[in-house]
């Protein structure tokens, strides 16, 4: 996350998560960084997952953050593993990555591009968006949970308070 570094101290002055301007300095950054990768709302990966085309769906977080929830259906990949850890996959699958805010997957769904995989995306503000509108989440069980790692004290300010799992 390091060039989200310089957005640090903007995120410590949001008084509550979620303000616009925290977000759109967030993604904005995040676009630019990754100007190559597709972003997809939410909504998009929502109705991508109730269509019958088949999706390959990376959380590509730590796993301590996987392991108190994650998308229905997601597999944990490193933020650092090479795109071959996707090996046997379709270089035109439909993936979707996503991680706490999305700099992480965006990082990772660049090297899946560069890596010859043509259909690749990042879902936009990953599990952090995905969770403050309201929509379901995981644990290892599979049973529906509300908390989300917050990846750490500060950037789990995006986070709606609600919703940060005590580490």
């Amino acid at each position: 996350m390091r060039p989200l570094l310089l957005l640090l101290p903007l995120v410590l002055a949001l008084p509550a998560c979620g303000q616009s301007v925290g977000w759109d300095m967030v993604r904005g950054q995040i676009r630019r960084d990754f100007a190559q990768v597709r972003q997809i709302p939410p909504d998009t990966l929502a109705a991508w997952q109730r269509d019958a085309r088949p999706l390959v769906l990376l959380d590509v977080r730590r796993p301590d953050e996987y392991a108190v929830s994650h998308l229905a259906g997601a597999r944990n990949v490193s933020p650092d593993a090479p795109a071959s850890v996707l090996a046997g996959v379709s270089r035109n699958a439909r993936v979707v990555a996503y991680c706490s805010v999305g700099w992480r997957s965006s990082a990772f769904a660049d090297r899946l591009r560069k890596a010859g995989y043509a259909d690749v995306s990042n879902l936009d503000g990953s599990i952090f968006r995905w969770a403050n509108e309201g929509r379901p989440v995981v644990d290892d069980s599979g049973r529906a949970v509300r908390a989300v790692h917050p990846y750490d004290r500060l950037w789990g300010r995006l986070l709606h308070p609600s919703l940060r799992a005590s580490r």
